[in-house]
């Protein structure tokens, strides 16, 4: 118990709660990091996930190209791009930061967001073509809300890798909560490193908790009813 006593002392130290390494100024700078990294990663995935989905040409081989790029550690790519100093200097090791976990952000949202085009019902499809509507029209209106599950699935996922990953940030100067991680394992001072950990923990959390709020919002009220499979398959996202 005297361990989490001095967890405890350290949360209600006046001193860990402002300045330049304060708990709420790092803590935003990891959240600044991350959503940076999701949008961008959203932006090129889930852009890309929504081309190959509507045309149905590439994407196995785009999805399973993603996925193979996951096995590049995030530490590695990030150890290459620190050691090139118009990259590792931009903005206090944010750019290294950011292309490093860009690159881990985006084959989950890519594969889910192939995946839910691809699921949409072909008799949607075609009886929207027989209402008149435009191939742009048909992406718009009924293949892009009806992926949407799908799409935010991968988003979730991918925010909480980025939020975990985005600790390792701190090696290449970025002050965030991976500074008390990185500085607490550095000096085997375990209370900064485990209070540093619990903060990452919370912000996953709450991370996690306001996307799921969100995919309840732009989900298509048809698909939020329990006990209706809506017009997609009801089976999870590859995330």
């Amino acid at each position: 118990m005297h361990f989490f006593d001095q967890v405890a002392d350290w949360f209600t130290t006046s001193s860990n709660w402002s300045g330049a390494q304060g708990i709420p100024l790092l803590f935003w700078h990891q959240l600044e990091l991350s959503v940076t990294v999701v949008f961008f990663a959203l932006l090129f995935g889930g852009g890309l996930g929504v081309i190959l989905g509507h045309t149905g040409r590439g994407g196995l081989l785009a999805v399973n190209a993603a996925n193979a790029f996951r096995a590049v550690p995030t530490l590695a790519l990030l150890t290459l791009l620190a050691i090139q100093p118009s990259i590792s200097l931009k903005w206090n090791g944010f750019l290294a930061a950011s292309i490093a976990l860009t690159a881990l952000a985006i084959p989950p949202i890519l594969t889910n967001t192939y995946v839910g085009m691809r699921e949409v019902d072909a008799d949607v499809r075609d009886a929207a073509k027989a209402m008149g509507l435009t191939g742009g029209q048909v992406l718009r209106r009924v293949e892009a809300p009806l992926a949407v599950p799908f799409v935010m699935a991968g988003v979730r996922t991918a925010a909480i890798e980025v939020v975990a990953t985005s600790t390792l940030a701190a090696y290449v100067s970025y002050t965030d909560l991976g500074t008390y991680v990185i500085t607490g394992l550095n000096t085997n001072n375990s209370i900064l490193s485990f209070s540093g950990a619990i903060l990452v923990a919370v912000m996953a959390a709450l991370v996690a908790a306001s996307l799921g709020l969100l995919t309840r919002a732009l989900t298509p009220l048809p698909l939020r009813r329990p006990g209706r499979r809506g017009l997609l398959p009801a089976r999870p996202g590859l995330a």
